[in-house]
């Protein structure tokens, strides 16, 4: 039995999420020479769901390689990946202003897709799980789109929006799970790390 897991993220939300579990953790997160972002390029033709799981993949082997690096003692190693996608488009974190404007234009009035992968390695084990989630959003004025980018919560959000943030004035439905929409889905993450025999005490 773990006592902790490694959490190679850096989102404050799933953070809070592992806390809701009452799992303890510690940070793995990047070195500076490390390019995290290229491992979320997305291939040709990619159907949502192949994506998010095979960057939660690259990420977790990137997050064992800077364990081993650093000669940290053993423990499980949690990652997830998040993804929206209308259709079979995908709508990764957005470039900058214009783009998350362009985002919410897009899923305004009309229900997408979120897709959030975890994966855990335990010694040789590896184990995977992926949550699916549709959320509808009510249409969106132009105004209430300058409103919500300029509060700069879209950036670096998949979908260019926070469910747990201004944005959930705006959702009219969800169907799935409300934790796997903001980054961590709870019951698939619990059942991972009781796999993983991981101390939880939720």
């Amino acid at each position: 039995m773990s006592d902790f897991v490694y959490l190679a993220s850096q989102s404050p939300r799933r953070r809070q999420l592992l806390e809701q579990l009452g799992v303890r953790y510690e940070l793995l997160l990047p070195d500076a020479h490390e390019d995290s972002e290229a491992l979320e390029a997305v291939r040709p033709g990619e159907a949502p769901a192949a994506y998010v799981q095979r960057v939660t993949g690259l990420k977790l082997d990137a997050a064992l390689e800077r364990l081993r690096r650093r000669g940290l003692p053993p423990a499980p190693v949690l990652c997830s990946d998040t993804t929206v996608a209308l259709g079979r488009t995908l709508y990764g974190k957005p470039a900058d202003a214009r783009d998350a404007a362009r985002m919410l234009r897009e899923l305004a009035g009309r229900t997408h897709r979120v897709l959030t992968a975890v994966a855990v390695q335990a010694g040789r084990r590896r184990l995977a799980a992926l949550s699916e989630s549709r959320v509808t959003f009510a249409p969106l004025t132009p105004a209430q789109i300058r409103a919500y980018v300029a509060s700069g919560e879209p950036m670096g959000k998949a979908g260019a929006y926070a469910i747990q943030g201004g944005a959930g004035a705006h959702i009219v439905r969800i169907a799935g799970s409300y934790s796997g929409i903001m980054g961590l889905p709870l019951y698939e993450t619990a059942q991972l790390l009781r796999a993983a025999r991981v101390r939880q005490a939720a």
